[in-house]
């Protein structure tokens, strides 16, 4: 056993050869740092790469360095490295050729793993062109960053979850289910009579939000999503008043490959909580002008179950087609 090794690398992604690579050099040194070289305009921020490693390997050390030197600079690297780190490493791990002269400018032992890609078949260049064929290399924390995310959105008794049940069984994939939903229920059955609050909107949709986080993790390359954060901002207008910045904010940033918004062409059902009957053509129209104002890519969904799921199925197929964001 070696004292301190460490690995460097772009991880970009992270996928299941880097985790080799990382699993020889913990087996094989008492410490273990691992650098991510993160450069301006790379699509997936080199935190975010970071906060995957650690949760796979909490046992090392991950850091993210600034991208300034070039690949074949071995020197610099070198210099560069012990400068980050505080001290020259006895043990450097790489899957690469140029990891010889790294090691060497470093002062350290090279442990060359896997550099023909026969462990792992796969590099990072491949899963960012087409992440979908790649989904075995993966882990599910970094698959769900992948994973194409369809929500269902709408007025009352509009069929949404019966679209995402239907959509998940169809793709046999997981299904988010709508958390405000539930929250209600407990909310009536529990006699609760004041006027809903906007702190309640917020709790629904980081709820909502972590609800579909979690279960992307478990998606067959492909998420239904029944309602999202966003649809609770609209319903913070219907039942307060207005739309409130805080939850707005809990929405900013999340994307969707596509929104499906359930028409009101079809009866509504009441099932003891919805009070939304008079209102459901108004809502439709407000979820509209809402999608087109925030540039939200969305279909309409009309007609019958089956002609709403026949085009859902088209939209679904096509995205699945394109496996790359």
């Amino acid at each position: 056993m070696s004292k301190r090794g460490v690995i460097i690398g772009k991880f970009y992604p992270p996928h299941k050869g880097h985790e080799y690579l990382i699993q020889q050099g913990l087996s094989q040194a008492d410490q273990v740092t691992v650098i991510i070289c993160d450069k301006e305009g790379q699509s997936i921020p080199g935190e975010l790469r970071a906060q995957w490693l650690r949760e796979i390997f909490p046992q090392a050390t991950v850091v993210v360095v600034e991208d300034l030197l070039g690949d074949t600079d071995s020197q610099g690297w070198a210099e560069f490295t012990i400068k980050t780190l505080g001290y020259r490493p006895d043990v450097v791990f790489t899957s690469e050729k140029y990891g010889d002269n790294y090691a060497k400018f470093l002062g350290a032992r090279h442990v060359l793993v896997d550099l023909d890609r026969k462990t792992v078949p796969i590099c990072a260049t491949s899963i960012r062109k087409d992440p979908l064929s790649c989904w075995e290399h993966m882990s599910p924390c970094v698959r769900a960053h992948f994973a194409k995310r369809v929500c269902i959105v709408g007025a009352e008794s509009t069929g949404k979850t019966t679209m995402a049940k239907a959509l998940g069984d169809h793709y046999q994939t997981t299904w988010v289910p709508e958390y405000g939903r539930l929250y209600s229920e407990g909310r009536w059955k529990s006699l609760e009579t004041d006027a809903w609050r906007t702190d309640e909107f917020v709790h629904i949709a980081r709820q909502q939000n972590a609800m579909e986080d979690a279960f992307a993790r478990s998606c067959r390359k492909i998420l239904f999503c029944d309602t999202d954060s966003f649809a609770t901002s609209l319903w913070h207008e219907r039942y307060v008043g207005n739309i409130a910045k805080e939850v707005e904010a809990v929405s900013a940033g999340r994307q969707y490959e596509r929104y499906l918004l359930a028409d009101v062409d079809i009866p509504f059902v009441q099932d003891g909580l919805r009070d939304g009957e008079k209102i459901r053509k108004a809502m439709h129209e407000r979820f509209r002008r809402e999608l087109e104002l925030r540039k939200k890519p969305f279909v309409v969904l009309s007609g019958s179950h089956e002609q709403r799921m026949k085009l859902a199925l088209e939209v679904c197929d096509q995205l699945m087609a394109n496996g790359s964001r």
